[in-house]
């Protein structure tokens, strides 16, 4: 027995000489497991001895010691090729920033191949046809790690109506549209369907509960809860110095400081779940990317998805039109003087300077069309899952990082605060080889982008004719695409009229709304609107029922229609009462709740009328 003492012993003492540069550490080598050791010789190898500087004596505060090492095995697992990998990018990257170099030296800009869509035409509903077809071959993935106080609002961005009218959550608005898609694309097929569309949430300390929360007190919003899946993203070292010593967290000497690291780590999280491989085994061929405030984008999935199937684009990245120099990435294809090329968000204050270096003296310029001739990036991706796997399996998930370092001055030797590397997901074709087929869709803005991410006073500063990008903004941009649809097929729907909340002007058109059910694509809305119907601008109008016919309705007031699937009703005739009013509210007012302050108005309902038929069969609204 003694001589295996011994021999551990003289391992340990064998263990302890690496340490010799962090005597703290040294003596206490002997609460460590061999695991622990193991990341204890990482750091020190990697230049972190500054991390034990404040270690007390054997005995004194074991606990923490040991809860240091369990974050350390967390950053380390948690990381492709683990924190060694992160901190050797890190030096790269600060050494990069340091010296001024350019991600795009040696990089031509073009424009790449893509399709230009124009909403309603032939070509249009074909593509959204064909999307419907596909869609029971997708699975859906949100990233929605961050929480809404750059919104003035605390709880989850998800949580957030969408619009007040019927108080849709952005969440919920969500899951009704991937269900109303599954319905939708199990109609076409004859046979026994049985898809159920998968629905992976990214979600991060500060939103996994309240999503998880949000999800079971809503019953899913009507998903199964086996369809959905949440994916939980950890946070990353932050650096204090150009040499990437990893910070010590202020409140706690046995703790590194972390951040979060982006929204690029959604690949990494869905190829380490092994989820990809399941869903290829399931015979599924697309995953579609979306972020977490845009109640417009689903109006845009089924004809995007229809250019991926067509085009067969291993990446097809949403756009819309974009002004010369307008602050939202454009969608570029470069270049190199080696021959390699890539398909790539550029941001707006790289692309200008880029195009200015590279012979085109003007830089982002509007052509004919009066857009710029790169499209705008909105950050909702479709990739093909094949492809898509096997990247991952020679990236492991790991996405081209970037350092954003705020230097304390123009010797750039030292940070006013610690930094961290950051990845974004449209990052992803970066690495990806030059036969890969990368293409966009593009289609105007007021169908498919109103992103909710300002608080009322940054969009009150915003210059006159840009997007306010603010709960204000995003919830009137879901009433003119409604109104501007229903006039797209032939309802006669009145001109809007302009208004200011919380310091934006905006337009007021007539606030329209509907369950995804009700009308997903353009071919299915133009089936349940006949005759001629009109409809003022102080009209309210919600459709709750999935066969809700409108035949020559003139609506003048507020209308609520609520109705069982197997219930078909007819909506004709006048109606028209008091209605809604909207009413301003101060953003600073306390007494209002904080979902409606951030948007300035909130509903005064004085009249209306509301229908609901919770029996099957067929039905006449005439008042």
């Amino acid at each position: 027995m003694a001589s295996t003492a011994t021999e551990s012993l003289s391992k340990l003492d064998l263990n302890a000489d690496f340490a010799s540069s962090a005597p703290n550490l040294q003596h206490n080598l002997h609460l460590l497991s061999p695991q622990q050791i193991e990341l204890a010789k990482m750091l020190l190898e990697t230049g972190q001895t500054h991390l034990f500087e404040h270690w007390a004596e054997p005995g004194v505060e074991d606990d923490e010691k040991k809860a240091f090492f369990d974050q350390v095995a967390r950053l380390d697992s948690s990381y492709p090729g683990g924190l060694a990998s992160y901190i050797k990018t890190a030096r790269e990257l600060l050494a990069d920033s340091k010296a001024g170099k350019n991600p795009f030296d040696g990089f031509t800009p073009s424009v790449p191949k893509g399709e230009v869509l124009t909403y309603g035409d032939d070509n249009f509903i074909n593509f959204e046809d064909m999307g419907v077809k596909e869609a029971q071959k997708a699975a859906f993935v949100l990233v929605a790690g961050g929480l809404g106080e750059r919104l003035g609002y605390n709880g989850i961005k998800v949580a957030l109506p969408a619009e007040t009218t019927a108080g849709t959550l952005f969440l919920q608005n969500y899951i009704e549209s991937i269900l109303a898609l599954q319905d939708a694309s199990c109609r076409l097929t004859q046979d026994d369907c049985q898809t159920k569309i998968p629905f992976v949430i990214m979600t991060s300390d500060d939103t996994h509960a309240r999503t998880i929360e949000l999800l079971e007190s809503n019953s899913y919003f009507g998903m199964e809860p086996t369809q959905v899946k949440l994916l939980k993203q950890e946070k990353v070292a932050c650096l204090n110095d150009n040499d990437a010593r990893l910070a010590v967290d202020l409140r706690n000497k046995y703790r590194i400081q972390t951040k979060p690291h982006g929204h690029g780590d959604v690949h990494a999280l869905l190829f380490s779940s092994g989820i990809l491989k399941v869903w290829r085994d399931a015979g599924l061929r697309w995953v579609l990317f979306f972020q977490d405030t845009n109640g417009l984008l689903f109006k845009a999935i089924p004809a995007a998805l229809g250019v991926s199937a067509t085009r067969q684009y291993h990446v097809n990245s949403l756009a819309v039109p974009r002004k010369a120099k307008e602050a939202i990435g454009g969608i570029t294809k470069l270049t190199h003087a080696d021959g390699r090329t890539m398909v790539i968000n550029v941001e707006y204050n790289q692309l200008d300077p880029l195009l200015r270096a590279t012979g085109n003296p003007d830089g982002d310029v509007n052509c004919e069309t009066g857009y710029s001739p790169f499209p705008g990036n909105i950050n909702q991706l479709i990739l093909e899952l094949g492809p898509y796997i096997d990247e991952l399996t020679k990236t492991g998930g790991a996405i081209k990082e970037f350092v954003n370092p705020k230097y304390k001055d123009a010797s750039k030797t030292s940070f006013k605060s610690s930094t961290r590397l950051e990845c974004m997901m449209q990052d992803y074709p970066k690495t990806l080889p030059p036969s890969a087929r990368v293409g966009f869709t593009v289609m105007d803005a007021w169908l498919a982008y109103a992103p909710v991410k300002n608080n009322p006073e940054d969009a009150a500063k915003v210059p006159k004719g840009n997007p306010y990008h603010s709960a204000t903004s995003g919830e009137m941009a879901i009433y003119r695409a409604n109104s501007l649809i229903l006039r797209k097929v032939g309802v006669q729907v009145a001109n809007p009229v302009v208004q200011v909340f919380n310091g934006q002007e905006v337009e007021v058109w007539p606030r329209i709304t509907w369950k995804p059910k009700w009308g997903l694509t353009f071919a299915e809305i133009k089936r349940k609107v006949c005759g001629s119907s009109t409809i003022s601008q102080r009209s309210t109008m919600v459709i709750k029922g999935r066969n809700v016919f409108l035949e020559d309705l003139s609506l003048d007031g507020a209308l609520l229609i609520d109705a069982v699937d197997d219930a078909e009703v007819k909506v004709q005739g006048s109606v028209q009462n008091k209605g809604w009013t909207l009413e301003n509210i101060d953003y600073k007012d306390a007494s209002v709740p904080e979902e409606l302050r951030i948007r300035g108005f909130k509903f005064n309902k004085i009249e209306q009328l509301e229908k609901n038929y919770s029996q099957s069969g067929n039905f006449t609204l005439e008042p």
